[in-house]
């Protein structure tokens, strides 16, 4: 009979219905993941294949705040991980949760990417007074104020609108999981530091003197801006910010102000760049014949005092600087040059040397009123007033 003991070779009693017992019926358990497959969808409901004697379900609550991108891949066929919520509802179902299984899955991937230090590419989805709010999966991580990266940084400070992030690539690392505080937060500031190294290898290796390129300032400091021109930084110096005079980067530039530069020097071996601005406007010493000439009056500014002279910049739009010497400051003997300008004094002066390839003006203060040039002077002032 089938309730009757067997006895076996050796002795032992087994029960005929113990083969149940010691058979592998894969039965699920409460917060596993597993792996299954889409075989149907009824009454609002999807049917997954989980692999054990009952399928699961994914109820009608969860698909109402599912979006189409995540229905699209519940269609029928289609392999997913699901989250055993239950193991026997009412009606007897396994009810499984895409949502949750996908949430875990998500935290294993932060963990993973924390653990890697890996670069993850994704969207902003919020925004807030401490920072920025990040997908990553289904997951939100959060990147403080102090983890944005320098340009997005600079932009903002740039922008007075405050332009809404919401919606833009980003690409950040994870800095720290905490699964229990269900606390992400994220660094694009890590991030960008990584691919700047990246990008800047591989720019440096193809740059060559000469080459023009787009950029923005980053930075001012006294002796010069720093560009950034695509993930590798360059220098321009105060010398080479402008054909005039420059005392002080601000003067001539901004951060934020987006800049053309060429390329002056690329020491590889230093991972170094030097730029320039002004290189790509025209040099007025190349022109200064078309604007100047010998025995010509103007008005300058007394730029600098020196033992045998005094320095003054043309009051137009070249600011050329010119030198007064010494002997050419007054008619009376000049033992120092104090003793007739000072400087950011306005005089007049004329300029009795112009010498394009050594890039030097000779001005006079003494030479104003002279009869050599009273003819010229006269003819001047006849084709003013007319």
């Amino acid at each position: 009979m089938i309730n009757e003991a067997i006895e076996s070779g050796s002795g032992d009693t087994i029960h005929p219905m113990n083969f149940l017992l010691s058979e592998d019926l894969n039965l699920p358990a409460v917060g596993e993941t597993r792996q299954g497959w889409v075989i149907a969808h009824r009454n609002n409901e999807i049917v997954i294949d989980i692999g054990a004697k009952s399928e699961g379900i994914i109820s009608g609550s969860e698909l109402q705040h599912m979006d189409d991108d995540t229905l699209e891949m519940l269609a029928i066929g289609n392999e997913v991980f699901v989250y055993i919520v239950s193991t026997e509802d009412k009606h007897g179902n396994v009810v499984v949760s895409y949502a949750k299984a996908a949430e875990e899955l998500d935290w294993l991937t932060a963990e993973k990417l924390l653990e890697s230090q890996g670069v993850y590419k994704s969207q902003i989805v919020g925004q807030n007074r401490g920072g920025l709010l990040v997908k990553v999966g289904l997951l939100r991580g959060f990147v403080p104020n102090s983890q944005l990266g320098r340009q997005r940084r600079y932009s903002e400070a740039s922008d007075g609108h405050g332009r809404n992030p919401v919606g833009q690539p980003i690409s950040v690392k994870v800095i720290e999981v905490d699964r229990q505080r269900n606390r992400l937060i994220l660094s694009e500031r890590a991030a960008d530091k990584e691919m700047r190294e990246a990008r800047r290898s591989d720019l440096l290796a193809k740059l060559a003197e000469g080459d023009v390129l787009d950029g923005h300032v980053i930075n001012l400091a006294d002796f010069g801006a720093f560009v950034d021109i695509g993930g590798v930084e360059g220098l321009v110096h105060l010398s080479e910010l402008s054909w005039k005079r420059v005392s002080q980067p601000a003067e001539v530039l901004e951060v934020g102000d987006q800049v053309k530069v060429y390329v002056l020097n690329v020491d590889r071996e230093r991972e170094r760049l030097a730029l320039s601005i002004k290189r790509l406007e025209p040099d007025p010493w190349t022109v200064i014949n078309q604007h100047y000439h010998t025995g010509q009056l103007v008005e300058a500014t007394i730029t600098k005092l020196i033992k045998y002279g005094a320095f003054a910049r043309i009051d137009d739009e070249y600011e050329l600087e010119g030198l007064i010497h010494i002997s050419e400051l007054a008619e009376a003997h000049v033992a120092h040059p104090r003793e007739v300008v000072e400087p950011s004094q306005k005089v007049a002066v004329r300029i009795i040397r112009i010498d394009p390839e050594q890039r030097q003006l000779g001005l006079s203060m003494k030479q104003v009123v002279s009869d050599e040039y009273v003819e010229a002077d006269l003819q001047m002032l006849t084709k003013v007033e007319e």
